[in-house]
């Protein structure tokens, strides 16, 4: 699991913004939604082209804040990396310039929808009363990706709580536009993964000053159970 690390310039700094480092003291369950993202077999395979060695650490952690929601009648939203015709040529800036023509093909062959790199990890418990989410961009709000914030409006959700990987892409973007479009962001230190320490605690220093409330698995289930 990754060394989390919040550098103290900019702990000051949030500090003098806004008098203190935790957000959000409490959050209403039944208006909260755990966005778990991108736990899929395609990144946590040996070899796989876009694998994520570091994640396989946090399942047991995201299976905690999952069942804790459940617990409080929260909802749980597995989000699913996925490729379809249709965003290979909408997204095609991605998969041209940004991968080999080899890459380019292993992630087809791995997160098209239907293909078995596209599956959740199977240590990720999911139980019926859960939502599930195909995305077709790095972010689940942008316009393009998914009907996301559609789903959450309808249940007048008003929080999210991050998890998943990769911490600095998918998660990061996530966050980012949920707060952008007014929800309350808990992002989860300890529940998010990517390649690298370094990678990792960049993104939490960004969130922790502007986007979002960087909090442990242990501080979310003690605001699911108060």
């Amino acid at each position: 699991m990754h060394k989390v690390k919040l550098e103290d310039d900019i702990v000051q700094i949030a500090l003098q913004r806004r008098g203190r480092l935790r957000l959000f003291e409490s959050i209403d369950p039944k208006r909260t939604a755990h966005l778990v993202i991108d736990m899929q077999v395609g990144f946590m395979t040996p070899g796989a082209p876009a694998e994520i060695a570091p994640a396989a650490a946090i399942i047991p952690n995201i299976n905690r804040i999952s069942a804790a929601c459940r617990q409080a009648s929260a909802l749980n939203v597995f989000i699913q990396n996925s490729i379809s015709e249709e965003s290979k040529n909408s997204w095609s800036n991605w998969f041209d310039a940004f991968w080999t023509s080899s890459k380019r093909e292993g992630m087809y062959s791995t997160f098209t929808v239907g293909q078995p790199g596209h599956a959740l990890h199977p240590g990720i418990e999911t139980e019926p009363g859960d939502m599930r989410i195909n995305k077709f961009r790095f972010g689940a709000f942008v316009d393009g990706s998914s009907d996301l914030h559609e789903q959450l409006g309808a249940r007048d959700i008003n929080t999210v709580i991050i998890t998943g990987c990769a911490t600095n892409i998918c998660c990061e973007s996530t966050a980012r536009d949920a707060m952008m479009l007014n929800y309350k962001v808990l992002f989860v230190s300890d529940g998010t993964a990517t390649h690298t320490d370094f990678e990792h605690n960049t993104t939490l220093n960004n969130m922790m000053l502007t986007f979002a409330d960087v909090v442990s698995t242990d501080d979310v289930t003690a605001l699911l159970q108060a």
